[in-house]
């Protein structure tokens, strides 16, 4: 019997079926229905999926949205279907108003800003003439089936999967076009320009560049991008990377937060599956990056899933006793970011956890299927490492300390939603920064729609790009030592 694979958010349900059958009733019948405001006819375009393996030919509405129509699609034999859609909406908050003023207006045309996180990717729509923004959209990253990670991602280029990692890639991004279109009911031919921001791999796998430069020492990319491509019919801009492995969503997280233009020392953190990091001390701006893996994403974790409805978000000690909260309020389904961050904090309160990570026990229930193991707690460990190590590698190579940090800025959706005290408790964060923390949301989203709103913004990059030095955190004997140090959790 065939199956089929359902992704939505970080959750994955396994279907069996009788070929052929149609998609919607399926879905449907496994509580994982889809919007359908036009009954089924195919012309809302409102359950737009990413679809993949053995299913029917496009018919003439899907042709026409240029996406693939749960109402219209019929399963033919294996195959994997993604949700984008309200259930990430949550993972792509952003700090910036939802107006923003064109500096040329465009009347009846709409742009989109994009992100492509290693993780999860996000789209926000934009009225050009206005500069409101009309809707946004977000779903996993479907590079996730090939590998979890750059370097993974890098290695399947190499070997002859560059291809595959493209099209998976364009193919998404015009699913969430469609989609975000149809929630703002606005006509996909309609929207005239892209921005399209991520870190320097995605950009390399997205464009169809050979990334060994990235894979081999001295680990510098050949190209950092700053230019027009096209991309899903539609000039798309790319702003430039700064590194290999420091991209252009870096690039726009700064920008997005003025970090340059403050008469302060200011520390970004972009905590996410490739941790970008920035600082502005003593007026010049110092970027790094470490590998974090995806485990604050929800991914990599045994009970992991997104920001979705269900999901714990809130795990806190009361009266010696945990207790827990959802997003929606509903029976939980997983353990988002900021819901592992506080559970960890939480289980180290309680003694259950100690300092080297070691667990009572073989794991944690913290409610009915949702269960914290010992490896979890060690992709904790790996994550918050690389994140700390990073950190104070970066200060010092300033001769700086976090004491002299005034404003921490903490971006990507993971980081709007973390609790401080637990990141501190954890050791992801410096305690001394605890009370200066300030969540961004998504800055590299918000970047990159400042960009496609005011095209002047890009000599403004290409400046910022000229005065950054770039730490090497590669061969670092500080990083390397600070490593193993922070792989421990703080004693109260």
């Amino acid at each position: 019997m065939p199956e089929l694979t359902v992704r939505r958010g970080h959750q994955v349900f396994t279907l069996p079926f009788d070929a052929p059958a149609p998609l919607s009733p399926l879905l449907e019948r496994a509580g994982l229905a889809v919007a359908k405001p036009c009954g089924g006819r195919g012309v809302c375009g409102k359950c737009a999926v990413l679809a993949e393996g053995e299913v029917s030919l496009p018919e003439a509405a899907e042709m026409r949205l240029g996406a693939r129509l749960a109402c219209r699609l019929t399963l033919l034999g294996n195959a994997c279907i993604t949700l984008p859609g309200e259930q990430c909406m949550a993972q792509i908050e952003t700090g910036r108003s939802t107006v923003l003023k064109p500096v040329r207006p465009m009347p009846g045309r709409a742009g989109a800003a994009i992100d492509i996180g290693t993780t999860t990717l996000a789209l926000a729509l934009y009225d050009l003439t206005t500069g409101k923004r009309l809707a946004t959209a977000a779903m996993p990253n479907p590079q996730l089936s090939v590998a979890a990670d750059v370097i993974g991602r890098i290695d399947a280029a190499m070997h002859g999967a560059g291809d595959r990692l493209r099209q998976s890639l364009e193919a998404a991004l015009n699913t969430l076009l469609v989609s975000a279109c149809a929630r703002a009911e606005q006509d996909p031919r309609q929207v005239a320009s892209l921005v399209v921001t991520g870190n320097t791999t995605m950009l390399y796998l997205l464009t169809g560049r050979e990334p060994s430069s990235l894979a081999r020492a001295p680990f510098e990319a050949d190209h950092l991008f700053d230019g027009e491509i096209t991309l899903l019919g539609r000039s798309a801009y790319l702003p430039p990377c700064l590194h290999a492995f420091v991209g252009a969503d870096t690039v726009c997280a700064l920008l997005a937060a003025g970090l340059t233009e403050k008469n302060e020392t200011a520390l970004l953190c972009d905590i996410g599956t490739n941790g970008e990091l920035a600082l502005w001390h003593g007026g010049r701006l110092r970027v790094a990056s470490t590998a974090a893996g995806p485990a604050f994403e929800g991914a990599g974790i045994s009970c992991g899933c997104g920001s979705i409805p269900g999901a714990i978000d809130r795990v806190w000690v009361q009266e010696g006793s945990l207790r827990l909260s959802t997003i929606g309020g509903g029976a939980p389904v997983g353990l988002c970011g900021s819901g592992l961050v506080d559970a960890v904090a939480a289980l180290l309160a309680l003694g259950i956890i100690d300092e080297t990570g070691a667990m009572e026990g073989e794991g944690y229930t913290l409610a009915e299927g949702v269960r914290l193991l010992p490896q979890d707690i060690r992709a904790v460990q790996l994550a918050k490492a690389a994140m700390a190590a990073g950190t104070a590698a970066l200060l010092n190579s300033a001769a700086c300390t976090g004491d002299r940090v005034e404003t921490l800025y903490v971006a990507g959706g993971f980081g709007s939603h973390l609790e401080p005290a637990s990141a501190a408790a954890i050791g992801l964060l410096p305690p001394v920064l605890l009370r200066r923390a300030k969540g961004l949301g998504n800055a590299a989203l918000d970047g990159a729609a400042m960009l496609l709103l005011d095209t002047s913004l890009r000599q403004k990059l290409r400046s910022l790009k000229a005065c950054t030095e770039h730490v090497r955190l590669d061969g670092n004997g500080f990083f390397s030592s600070r490593y193993i140090e922070e792989m421990l959790f703080p004693e109260e």
